[in-house]
Parts: C-alpha cells; sequence; structure tokens
C-alpha cells in the first residue's frame, strides 16, 4: 500500500495542464490537502499564472486555499516575456482562450512569433521563454513585451485583483515575490517530508528556496514535471524540455542539493494522451466546471494534434496531472535512479544547454544525490482514475 502524502504545496505556472492538474488535486480531496499554491513565470508571467490560478480555484469552489505570487522571472535573468510557443499551446490567456480570469494578460493573437523584439528594460537581461532576448529562438507572444516582468516592480498583480475580490474578500493576496518562496520554506520546516511540494513550471521557486533556507534540502520531498532522458526533447533543439530549459540552472542545482526528487518528464507524459472522448464526456454534465475542463482538453488536443500528428494522434499529453497523480501515487511510475544534472552551457564538451543527463561525475562519486526519474508508467490506470476522477469534480 503506498502511503500518500499529507499535504501538498503546489508550483506553478498556471497554464492549460496546469489547470487540470489543480482540478485533479481539487478532486482528490479525500487523499489530499492541497495547502497553496504558488504561482510563477513560465507557460505565462507571473501575474497571469496568479489570476488563473485564483480563477480555477473559485470557480471549484476553493477560494479557501491560499496563493502566493512566485518567481516572475529565472534566476540567469532580471526580466520574462511569456514566448509563442507557450501561447501557441495554451492560449494567449493561458487557459485555452477560455478567458476564465479575465482578458487575460497577452493580446489577441498571441502565439505568432512577434517582429518587435524591442523591451524597455535597459541593461537587463531579458528571458523570452528561456531563450535570450535576440536569440534566432526568442519569439515573444504578440502583447508580451508590454508586459515584462521585473523582480522591483512586484506589487499586489492587477490582473489578479477582480478574481480576488470576486471570492468575497476571503483570498489572501500576495505582497510580494518574496511570500511564495518563504512559505515553502515554512511548510517544509514544519512539515518535512509530510508535504510534497509539487513542481509543474519551472524550479526557480524551489531553487530560490533551498538557496535561502539551505537546511530544508534534506526535508525537501518534490514531485516535478520537467526533463527527459531517454526521448527527444520539445523545445527547438528536440534536446530540451520546456520547464527545462527556462532555468538550467536552478534545475541543476535542485538536482544536487540532496532533496528527494521524482523527476516526472516527457518519458512518461508523452504515454498518457487524453482522448477527444473524455474531453466529450467532461462537456455532457452540463456544468460550467465540465464545460471549462472540456474547453481546455479541446485547445490542448488540437494544438498538439496540428504540432505532431504521428505522436499526439490519440490526444493531449497529460503533463502535468501526471505529476501530481505520482505525488498522490508513487506506484503509478517505474523509476530508474541516478546522479543528474540539467546542462548549462551549449558547445564543444558542454552539451546542449536545458538536457537533463546522467552526471558522469556520479559514476566514480558514489555519494552524490540521485533523482528518481520516471521511465515506466502505469498508463491505463492513470488514464481511467484521471478521467473519472475529473468528471466527478465536474458536478
Amino acid at each position: 500500500m503506498v502511503q500518500c502524502p499529507d499535504r501538498i504545496i503546489a508550483s506553478m505556472d498556471t497554464g492549460v495542464d496546469d489547470a487540470l492538474a489543480l482540478a485533479y488535486l481539487l478532486g482528490s480531496a479525500d487523499e489530499c490537502e492541497l495547502g497553496g499554491v504558488i504561482a510563477g513565470y513560465g507557460n505565462v508571467d507571473a501575474n497571469t499564472a496568479y489570476a488563473n490560478t485564483c480563477a480555477v480555484l473559485d470557480l471549484f469552489g476553493r477560494a479557501d486555499i491560499p496563493v502566493f505570487l512566485g518567481s516572475e522571472h529565472p534566476s540567469w535573468a532580471d526580466a520574462f516575456i511569456p514566448d509563442a510557443g507557450c501561447a501557441q499551446f495554451h492560449g494567449d490567456d493561458g487557459l485555452g482562450n477560455t478567458r476564465l480570469a479575465g482578458s487575460g494578460a497577452l493580446a489577441d493573437g498571441a502565439g505568432v512569433p512577434g517582429d518587435d523584439m524591442s523591451v524597455d528594460v535597459p541593461d537587463e537581461v531579458v528571458s523570452v521563454g528561456g531563450y535570450l532576448a535576440g536569440d534566432v529562438h526568442a519569439h515573444p507572444a504578440l502583447g508580451a513585451c508590454s508586459r515584462v516582468n521585473r523582480s522591483q516592480s512586484v506589487g499586489h498583480p492587477q490582473s489578479a485583483m477582480p478574481t480576488a475580490l470576486a471570492s468575497g474578500g476571503k483570498r489572501r493576496c500576495s505582497v510580494d515575490a518574496a511570500d511564495g518562496i518563504e512559505y515553502l520554506i515554512e511548510q517544509v520546516r514544519e512539515f518535512g517530508r509530510d508535504v510534497t511540494v509539487l513542481a509543474t513550471g519551472p524550479l526557480t521557486d524551489v531553487d530560490a528556496a533551498i538557496t535561502r533556507a539551505p537546511d530544508i534540502a534534506s526535508k525537501l520531498r518534490l514531485v516535478m514535471m520537467g526533463g527527459t532522458l531517454t526521448q527527444p526533447g520539445n523545445c527547438w533543439d528536440a534536446v530540451a524540455e520546456t520547464n527545462i530549459i527556462q532555468d538550467p540552472e536552478a534545475a541543476n542545482r535542485v538536482f544536487h542539493s540532496g532533496a528527494d526528487i521524482t523527476m516526472v518528464g516527457l518519458d512518461v507524459t508523452h504515454q498518457c494522451l487524453l482522448p477527444q472522448s473524455a474531453a466529450d464526456r467532461w462537456r455532457a454534465t452540463g456544468t460550467k466546471r465540465g464545460r471549462f475542463l472540456a474547453d481546455l482538453a479541446d485547445f490542448s488536443i488540437k494544438a498538439n494534434l496540428e504540432a505532431d500528428p504521428a505522436l499526439f494522434s490519440g490526444g493531449m499529453p497529460l503533463h502535468d496531472p501526471l505529476a501530481a497523480a505520482v505525488a498522490l501515487d508513487s506506484s503509478l511510475v517505474d523509476c530508474f535512479d541516478l546522479a543528474l544534472r540539467a546542462e548549462t552551457n551549449t558547445g564543444d564538451f558542454n552539451g546542449v544547454r536545458g538536457r537533463t543527463t546522467g552526471d558522469p561525475v556520479g559514476l566514480v562519486n558514489h555519494s552524490m544525490p540521485h533523482v528518481h526519474v520516471a521511465l515506466g508508467v502505469d498508463s491505463g490506470r492513470f488514464l481511467d482514475e484521471f478521467v473519472e476522477r475529473m468528471a466527478e469534480v465536474c458536478r
């Protein structure tokens, strides 16, 4: 019998599959307590992720769950711009253009590579979806350049305030980006490995917490969605995975921190495809929740099919929902333990930036921290449980 964690803290860049994972956790209340959500940059900017998280929680009647603002940009940059690739798979509002949290942070039409790379942030290092501004692969989502996130300008997320107020004033609004990191530290210190940190976006929040409070590393249980070991990546280089490319430096530090880490990457998530019949079933409930979940699935199924008809003919890959399910039941996956690293440079004798690979030092230094890398998955059991649980939460 697998013992379920008592408590889960989520770190999310709330896009389509993050929202599905969040709904899945809310539908698993008998198995876990969702203590709070830290919303940061990645699929969208941090303010939009915050607004999306609040909106999803409100839709499912859980305005009591606190939401904190997390990292606004990767550890290697001063500012962040959402990229066109993420908009293609998550919509310009991050939620499949459902407008659940309002009009969204980006202009209509996001997802098309922009021609204007000008950003009014002199002397700052700007990340465009994990690529340095000016890189040939840096394509900002349309309308994104006007919403550059800076560490010095954090306040009440204006895009999130209407949702927070609509919940009856009960929701705690973050004051600055430190809130989410401090909350993570406090939770790990209080609960140790009785709390699971579920990271479905870049590992910047987790890295910032460990950097600020190194004592939590040995107490930290982390289940992360990201990386790939045996399969191609889903970035331009077909090597790196999206969450890792956003902040490889942070990922590499987390891998070597000594925390108890389970990596749920493309090796297993690409085996878990949500079919159209599931979305149809949720829509048939006739509820607002059911329509929302179905709209998310419809958007993602279409986007993935257009991107790779061979790989995704069976549906959308359930990246973040699988990680959430593994946080509840580790028996869903078979893992291979190894010393892991994230490449931080590209070039001869360096590799490819963002690639997750075995750390060769681990072959001779057996005391190096090891990561549980999921390579096998009981996809049938997971898909059946996921579709059924989501149908129940629609009601």
